[in-house]
């Protein structure tokens, strides 16, 4: 993997760097800027970087919402309040159903949990999976794009599958076992925390701080998948409206596509080091 395409991963500000921060066009909000991981040095020096990322991704994570994202929220909420509770209930139903069935049929095709490994090599097998599985969800975003209003909407089922799949694999690299449980649920919280609005992600990050040492629900029973599916359509809705273009939704959906599997490459990445450093 070349090093334009590697993992770029935010520039400490002792370094100067703060001007090369750019705006993820997925949002238009969150700051992005990237340097190559240091997968050359020693394990005890690349460890002390991956935890000065950690806390520097943690403070961006966890930045009060500005006023873009107060109005926009105030914008879905009034669009949330007129569409009647029943197309709630029935999206919420859909949604659960649907990500249920993902998580219960993944770990046919996932490799076994990787062990005996620094981070550092961790960290690269993981650049690695995300720039194949954001390569693919561009392609996935091209096609649909090109097709208009319903092929673009077969967009939605499929792209949930490749995040899905990309977090298991994830999972795997970062040691750990898929199958179990808790596991899922860690899965499905880093699916919330890469797609929520300021306020719920707070909320999300909390629970998984200290993941490892807490004991965790033995079913979904307790999962708001309300709030899952809400937050997840609130924060794709306006990036992926463009999509249903004809002509413009194809480099439209492949570009979506692939910021928004970045992103999620990147808090799955942190997520995994906040366990391996013990946050």
């Amino acid at each position: 993997m070349g090093t334009e395409r590697s993992l770029r991963t935010r520039v400490p500000d002792r370094y100067g760097a703060d001007s090369a921060r750019r705006l993820d066009p997925a949002t238009g909000d969150v700051p992005i800027a990237r340097l190559t991981p240091p997968f050359g040095a020693s394990d005890a020096a690349y460890d002390d970087w991956a935890r000065a990322e950690v806390a520097h991704w943690r403070s961006r994570l966890l930045k009060p919402p500005g006023a873009f994202d107060r109005a926009a929220k105030g914008l879905q909420s009034r669009v949330n309040r007129i569409i009647p509770e029943q197309v709630h209930a029935t999206v919420t139903t859909v949604i659960e159903g649907l990500t249920r069935s993902i998580l219960t049929g993944a770990d046919l095709t996932t490799a076994p949990p990787l062990t005996s490994v620094t981070l550092a090599e961790r960290d690269r097998r993981a650049a690695e999976a995300i720039d194949g599985y954001r390569k693919t969800a561009a392609v996935e975003g091209g096609v649909t794009g090109a097709g208009g209003f319903w092929l673009a909407l077969a967009d939605f089922p499929a792209l949930l599958v490749i995040k899905l799949k990309l977090l298991f694999d994830l999972s795997a690299i970062y040691g750990h076992e898929a199958d179990r449980f808790e596991e899922r649920l860690y899965i499905l919280q880093l699916f919330q925390l890469a797609f929520s609005g300021p306020d719920h992600r707070a909320v999300v990050f909390a629970g998984l701080e200290g993941w490892d040492a807490r004991t965790h629900p033995a079913d979904y029973e307790h999962f708001d998948w309300r709030a899952f599916q809400q937050e997840y359509r609130d924060y794709i809705d306006l990036a992926k409206l463009a999509q249903m273009i004809p002509i413009v939704g194809a480099p439209i959906g492949a570009i979506v596509n692939w910021r928004l599997l970045e992103r999620l490459g990147e808090t799955a990445i942190n997520g995994y080091r906040m366990r391996a450093l013990g946050f």
